[in-house]
């Protein structure tokens, strides 16, 4: 097995950049590979998945001034984040 796939294999963190990455943009083939790899194994990873695309279309559409949240929020949801993505 190469390092790259053994590197995504138990990395959910990676695999979620890489979700969300494809979401916003493209991937490169290796990088759509690896994720594929991931997500044949993580069912986490694959209802994030899910639960992100359902974000997207549920807020495509909104003109996004309408849509703020305050910094003290913000700032506690990513330490939130963070501390759910780091137990891995």
């Amino acid at each position: 097995m190469t390092g790259a796939l053994k590197k995504i294999i138990y990395n959910c963190k990676q695999a979620t950049f890489l979700i969300e990455k494809r979401t916003l943009g493209k991937i490169t083939a290796s990088e759509a590979l690896q994720l594929q790899v991931h997500l044949a194994g993580c069912s986490i990873c694959r209802t994030y998945q899910k639960q992100s695309l359902l974000i997207i279309r549920l807020f495509t559409g909104f003109p996004s001034g309408e849509i703020r949240l305050d910094d003290t929020f913000k700032a506690k949801l990513q330490q939130q984040i963070e501390k759910e993505i780091n137990k891995n």
